[in-house]
């Protein structure tokens, strides 16, 4: 990856929906040139989807929490993995190290949603312990990666 490169990653992170025209204009390259840069990006796996960014709150989830996970020591990683496809309200996990194997974003109604989630996490995805944390607000950060 050149500067160019990182410059179209760093303008695809603020906006996603900008035309290649448009970056074009932004990095003084044409159309095409942008074009064939972003493709074969996406070809290197170095851009991996173009996503919306969703307010829960409008679609009736207004809480939302991370919860870290502590599996139980007979349960694998594909297992737990395969098992939260199927709770409502998980929106992402992530795999980590230190004391906790997962962290999962969940988006929730209310608590009583958010106990329904754990406890399903507990029945059903070989989880051991479980620490919540809600989540008061976000702010993204679009500014340019390392280098």
């Amino acid at each position: 990856m050149d500067k160019l490169d990182r410059d179209i990653v760093d303008l695809l992170r603020r906006d996603a929906r900008l035309t290649f025209r448009e970056l074009a204009e932004q990095v003084h390259l044409s159309a095409n040139a942008v074009a064939e840069r972003v493709r074969r990006m996406q070809a290197q796996g170095i851009l991996q989807g173009f996503h919306a960014r969703v307010d829960m709150g409008a679609l009736g989830l207004p809480l939302e929490a991370l919860i870290d996970i502590k599996m139980r020591p007979d349960t694998s990683a594909a297992n737990f993995e395969a098992v939260i496809q199927t709770i409502p309200g998980i929106v992402e996990a992530t795999l980590l190290t230190g004391a906790f194997d997962y962290m999962v974003r969940a988006a929730c109604a209310d608590q009583q949603d958010l106990v329904r989630l754990i406890e399903a996490l507990r029945e059903r995805a070989g989880v051991q312990e479980t620490y919540s944390r809600l989540i008061l607000s976000q702010v993204p950060v679009k500014g340019r990666l390392g280098r």
